[in-house]
């Protein structure tokens, strides 16, 4: 039996992790600033299950989309229906918002999640079979003004996060029209090239030729070099509708790059897409992108409402902000190591370490201490500010030995008074 993780996946520890990115509390740190980011810009938590039936993917995806036909982890369950692991969150959250008639509840929703996803993605660098996405929904709005939030919202993740050196990139897809005259303007400018595409690429074609811009592939990456522009096949309101998501952004104050190629991974976008990325992390650069998805809701046989999103990579976020050294919390460390000597002190300090955590203060207790040195490193091991020796003559004083640990200054403080001196202490 193997007592390894499965392959391309991590843990994510409290300590001793092999890289910073995998300890706990800066995800917890992470999620926490994305979720009161989200609360500011009117944004509320949905929760979905992390497997969903594979219908839901095939349509909500694109069943043409490299996520369907070659990253789902899909299996029967015992009553033969065809399951899949989610690989992005978008389709759940329009699947719960159908299922529980949410478009009755009022005229804009606005949703956040966070959550693992999972794509049986090859061995390579930044990428992984469990990854970790955040991200948001704004569904009833079709107001260039609700992209420009979005994206702003992303940006304000980041922001707050203390990451440097953004660039924003931008581009719209356009509405069907636009994309059917620039899918056969593509299609007659690739035509000649045909037999030099990768065979991911010949494969598109006639499918979906647009994700042919999305391409990894060196000489399709040449090929391409002399394309069409998207944005040359735009209808008038599809022009009109990304002129003024560029002027949003320009009022308030997000400088950006309009990239052509972006037409993003999956087959459900319209009109404005984006990415924003930090060159530290390489090729795999994007911390988070997404755009407009008009007909998404629709194709799942609801309402004709119009939505917008985006999803982020926890694990991209945080290796970008370590590469940067960007601020970071602290390991969480007790305020208070109590060292309790002999039985009668042990029951003592456990009813002491009780009374100060139910008031807020982190408070550990040495359940096995023997020897006051070993206990006073292990305090310090912790990065305790005090340890409290109590042993029988402390408790026949009433007093305590507490140790300021950085300093090594020691001075007798009243039990009675131990979880008060914690408060007046507490940061």
């Amino acid at each position: 039996m193997s007592v390894q993780s499965p392959k391309v996946t991590f843990d994510i520890l409290p300590y001793g992790a092999d890289e910073p990115w995998k300890l706990s509390y800066l995800w917890q740190h992470i999620e926490s600033i994305i979720r009161e980011a989200a609360r500011d810009y009117g944004y509320s938590e949905i929760r979905t299950p992390i497997y969903e039936r594979t219908e839901l993917f095939c349509r909500g995806v694109g069943d043409a989309s490299d996520i369907v036909m070659k990253e789902m982890f899909t299996f029967l369950d015992r009553g033969e229906r065809s399951i899949s692991l989610r690989p992005e969150g978008t389709a759940s959250v329009m699947r719960a918002f159908l299922e529980h008639k949410l478009s009755q509840e009022r005229s804009v929703h606005k949703f956040f999640y966070i959550g693992p996803m999972f794509r049986y993605e090859r061995p390579q660098s930044g990428r992984y079979r469990q990854f970790h996405q955040f991200g948001v929904e704004a569904i009833g709005s079709g107001q260039p003004a609700q992209d420009a939030e979005t994206i702003d919202l992303l940006w304000e993740i980041c922001r707050r996060l203390g990451l440097q050196g953004l660039k924003l990139h931008i581009n719209s897809v356009g509405d069907a029209a636009s994309r059917q005259a620039y899918r056969e303007a593509l299609q007659d400018f690739l035509r000649p090239h045909y037999e030099n595409l990768s065979q991911d690429s010949k494969t598109r074609f006639e499918k979906n030729p647009l994700r042919i811009l999305d391409s990894k592939d060196a000489g399709d990456k040449k090929i391409l070099e002399g394309a069409p522009s998207i944005l040359t096949s735009l209808s008038p309101e599809a022009k009109d509708h990304f002129d003024e998501v560029r002027r949003l952004l320009d009022r308030i104050g997000i400088p950006y790059e309009i990239n052509d190629r972006i037409v993003r991974g999956l087959d459900y976008y319209t009109k404005t897409v984006f990415e924003i990325t930090a060159d530290v992390l390489g090729a795999q650069n994007a911390l988070g992108g997404g755009g407009r998805f008009d007909g998404l809701i629709a194709s799942l046989e609801g309402p004709d409402l119009p939505a917008v999103g985006f999803a982020g990579g926890i694990e991209r976020v945080l290796q970008a902000m370590l590469a940067q050294n960007a601020a970071l919390p602290p390991q969480p460390a007790p305020l208070l190591y109590l060292l309790p000597l002999g039985e009668e002190a042990r029951r003592a300090c456990f009813v002491l370490a009780t009374e100060a955590r139910r008031k807020g203060v982190f408070v550990e207790v040495d359940l096995h201490a023997k020897k006051v040195q070993a206990g006073l490193q292990t305090a310090s091991k912790l990065n305790a500010r005090y340890c409290a020796i109590i042993g029988s003559e402390e408790i026949a004083k009433g007093l305590a030995q507490l140790k300021t640990l950085a300093t090594r200054q020691q001075a007798e403080v009243p039990l009675n008074r131990l979880i008060d001196f914690c408060l007046e202490e507490k940061v």
